[in-house]
């Protein structure tokens, strides 16, 4: 979802869009009143008279015709201005998930700046709006009282002329005058159901979408049920990375977003060519994957619960798997700091923990899921290196045996994989023991020593936020809906990176 609507529209959809349509709704019963009460007028004009009944019965519906293009223009300009309020709703979700490492690189200003000109080019939509609201406002007031005076009008001509009593007249008058409240709800009406098929459009949009590809029942049929059926490696063609059975391997790169997406292919998040013990990964039943293979990234969410509902996931753990993935975890403290251990209750998205916290938590679940291949996105981007080294130790000894990939430029992790692949613009340049490639590859060696600005072709990307160099932040670089928490510091979360701790440095 995500990738293909910005949370800003999703808050706009679910709020502002949603409280039109229940207003819209409202027009249902006095809609039919309204209707009922024009053509009993109607009835009741046409025993005085053919021609005012006509009047009426031809009078009412050309009104409404009158406003229709109004009603046409509204809607355009709604249009409009409903997709800029989600485009500047999803930066403000934006500043808020990412404030503090937007403060750390000294970005908070210059994206502050843009969200006050969009801002300000919403409020010149909003009165475009503004000036066609007003002008069908005056009409659904206007419109009605000149009807009004029109029959009026023509039944005292008719009067005058002997066509009809001046008891008639009165009686005309009257039951014009009942008209004007139902000829006014159809203007708002009107005015109601154009904003109303607005909102509608998108949150039907938003409602139709599809996942961007789900096994349907025939691939299901054909396709392979479990996968390979022992141990296999697991291929990536796009950038040459192969993950071994039962090893623990890292994925190094400058820019952590292709690192993300190796992660996405390799658990079959994007469609590719990735293949499973030489079977293509789309060829697999996507369930299947799920169960099998687990990308563990730093947006997974922590729902509201305890502790031990956050981290035993959908099926019941005994205790001593959970003391263990705890301990693996390295997390005995988030457990012990609670009042009330495993049961204390944490908030949505784990709001009460440490950006530290939450990542060990999201961890410990990750590794009581035990998956056949765990592909972990940066795990140790939050903690401090005492942490991070107790964490890639124990990581490596609960994994054993296990296909495990992690993304990472700590020495610490690197340290204890077996093997490393260096990637460099998508693709792998090198791969080796950690200690191969830090005496034979400079920019690996500048890399992970947090030097990564003295290797060659490095000018330009410094501070590299995955298209958001803070030396050209505009909009083709820092585009609304496409921060990326995972290109901000490598970990797909608002979490503190490597980046923002050498700017806090």
């Amino acid at each position: 979802l995500p990738r293909r609507v910005t949370a800003g529209e999703v808050v706009t959809i679910g709020i502002a869009d949603v409280i039109v349509l229940s207003r819209t709704l409202t027009i249902t019963g006095p809609g039919f009143g309204a209707v009922v009460a024009y053509l009993v007028v109607a009835a009741l004009l046409l025993s005085v008279s053919s021609l005012l009944a006509a009047v009426v019965l031809l009078g009412v519906p050309l009104l409404a015709v009158l406003v229709g293009p109004l009603l046409g223009r509204l809607q355009r300009v709604e249009t409009t201005y409903r997709e800029r309020q989600g485009a500047l709703a999803a930066r403000f979700v934006d500043i808020v998930g990412g404030l503090r490492v937007l403060s750390g690189l000294g970005g908070k200003d210059v994206y502050a700046g843009r969200y006050r000109r969009d801002s300000a080019k919403l409020k010149e939509e909003g009165y475009r709006v503004g000036a066609v609201t007003s002008w069908i406002d005056a009409l659904g007031l206007g419109l009605p009282a000149l009807f009004l005076a029109a029959v009026t009008w023509l039944a005292a001509r008719m009067a005058a002329q002997g066509d009809i009593t001046v008891g008639e007249l009165v009686a005309v008058y009257g039951y014009v005058a009942v008209l004007v409240m139902p000829v006014a709800f159809f203007i708002e009406g009107g005015y109601d159901l154009s904003r109303g098929l607005v909102c509608a459009r998108r949150v039907i949009r938003f409602l139709d979408l599809e996942p961007e590809f789900a096994d349907s029942e025939q691939q299901l049929e054909s396709a392979v049920e479990d996968g390979p059926s022992s141990p296999a490696p697991l291929s990536d063609p796009a950038s040459g990375v192969s993950v071994e059975p039962g090893t623990l391997t890292a994925l190094v790169c400058a820019r952590p977003s292709d690192a993300a997406r190796v992660a996405d292919r390799l658990g079959r998040f994007v469609p590719s060519d990735a293949t499973w013990g030489g079977v293509r990964l789309d060829a697999i039943a996507l369930p299947r994957i799920r169960e099998r293979v687990l990308v563990a990234d730093n947006e997974a969410d922590l729902f509201a619960g305890t502790l031990r509902e956050a981290v035993e996931g959908r099926r019941e753990r005994d205790e001593e798997a959970i003391t263990e993935a705890v301990r693996a975890a390295v997390a005995q403290d988030v457990v012990d700091g609670r009042r009330h251990g495993l049961d204390s209750r944490i908030l949505a998205g784990g709001r009460d923990l440490s950006g530290g916290q939450r990542q060990r938590v999201r961890l410990i679940r990750a590794l009581l899921a035990d998956p056949e291949v765990l592909i972990a996105v940066d795990p140790t981007s939050a903690v401090d290196a005492h942490t991070e080294a107790a964490l890639a130790a124990r990581l490596r000894t609960a994994r054993a045996g296990r296909t495990t990939l992690v993304t990472t430029t700590s020495p610490l992790m690197l340290e204890r994989a077996d093997t490393v692949h260096y990637l460099v613009g998508g693709r792998v340049a090198a791969t080796g023991s950690h200690r191969e490639l830090i005496r034979d590859r400079a920019g690996y060696r500048a890399l992970v020593s947090r030097g990564a600005e003295d290797e060659p072709g490095a000018e330009g990307r410094r501070m590299d936020l995955g298209h958001m160099d803070l030396g050209h932040m505009d909009e083709g670089h820092m585009d609304e809906g496409h921060m990326d928490k995972r290109r901000m510091d490598g970990s797909r979360t608002n979490e503190p990176g490597p980046y923002e701790e050498e700017a806090a440095r």
